[in-house]
């Protein structure tokens, strides 16, 4: 089974190694002489680096040029994040250094140990020839990581000052709606339809967790010789405390099933045989949990009304000029399915 990979930088990906290694010399001499600089390439959020000393490798993280979301790119909170998870949950890498300075690659940035294993992404896993069977326990195994992750005392490990839980939905609603609309590059209707339901739905809220707000199979790390087991959960940069089921909803937003429109299965993967459907995956959540589910659908909604939101964001900064990428300037037709399926979600009154 292949570990994930790393491959060479293209034109505009490179920084000043030698200012890079002089500055962690003095900065964080452990890590060592830094001989090869290589990038992660999935992802559409931060940029992810490998980096290569002759005894050991790192990873390294820093937001994405042009990036103007401060609170969604503060390597400064994800570093402290992981610090906090490290001594009470053992799937985090082990996070080194943190560079709040521009001057030294351009951006502030944090290293950590790298974890080597499997991850899974649309890209990969169809060619991996995974079977029903194993596909189904690696499903489970996510759903029963996410229980874990919800199960961490917030008051023990020091987590409970990452946000305030209190009022924690209607404040993300109204947060998702206004970034909405200060990136809008285009009319949605659907979108519109959507905020305003959110807006007059807020539901009931659950006894405060751990969120990690991004749970999705290219966020974890699969151990190569037993892919149900998780090794590693990464990107940690939209963790807070609060409801547990906005968690899980944004989940099952990235939970596409087989049948439904072949685009999205460039998006994800579980829609390959063997995988939990969404309606599985909160019946397992819930029997772990015995947390009441009844309002699920609100949260899955919102998990849709994010995601194209954060897909409207990245749009914008290809509309503007700010980034070259050009899945990023694929992205409207994929924020305009999403926003539909939210209203379809509505109109079927079921995920």
């Amino acid at each position: 089974m292949q570990l994930d990979h790393s491959v060479p930088l293209k034109e505009g990906e490179h920084f000043d190694l030698d200012l890079l290694n002089n500055y962690l010399a003095e900065a964080s001499p452990s890590i060592g002489n830094i001989v090869k600089v290589t990038r992660f390439p999935s992802g559409y959020s931060n940029i992810t680096y490998c980096l290569e000393t002759p005894e050991k490798e790192y990873v390294l993280r820093m937001p994405p040029v042009g990036a103007q979301i401060h609170a969604a790119h503060d390597m400064g909170r994800e570093f402290r994040v992981i610090s906090l998870l490290e001594p009470h949950y053992n799937k985090v890498p082990h996070v080194i250094h943190c560079c709040e300075n521009n001057q030294i690659i351009g951006a502030p940035f944090y290293i950590m140990e790298r974890i080597k294993g499997v991850i899974l992404r649309a890209g990969n896993a169809p060619k991996m020839q995974i079977d029903s069977n194993q596909m189904h326990d690696i499903a489970t195994a996510l759903v029963d990581n996410l229980v874990e992750l919800h199960a961490i005392d917030l008051e023990k490990t020091g987590l409970i000052q990452l946000g305030k839980p209190e009022g924690y939905v209607s404040r993300q609603v109204g947060g998702w709606i206004k970034r909405y609309y200060a990136a809008q590059t285009d009319t949605i209707d659907n979108m519109n339809k959507i905020a305003d339901w959110l807006s007059h739905q807020i539901p009931r809220p659950q006894q405060a967790t751990l969120l990690h707000n991004d749970y999705k199979y290219d966020n974890t790390i699969l151990d190569p010789n037993d892919l149900s087991h998780i090794i590693g959960v990464l990107d940690w940069e939209m963790a807070t405390v609060g409801d547990p089921l906005m968690d899980v909803g944004a989940s099952l937003a990235y939970w596409f099933e087989a049948g439904e429109e072949e685009v999205l299965k460039i998006y994800n993967l579980t829609w390959l045989p063997g995988n939990l459907s969404r309606k599985e995956f909160v019946h397992r959540y819930a029997e772990k949990t015995k947390r009441d589910m009844s309002d699920i659908l609100f949260y899955y909604v919102f998990g849709l009304f994010k995601n194209a939101v954060i897909g409207q964001q990245i749009y914008q900064r290809f509309k503007q000029g700010n980034s070259t990428d050009a899945r990023f300037g694929a992205l409207l037709p994929l924020i305009q399915l999403l926003s539909l399926k939210a209203v379809q979600a509505l109109e079927k009154n079921s995920i």
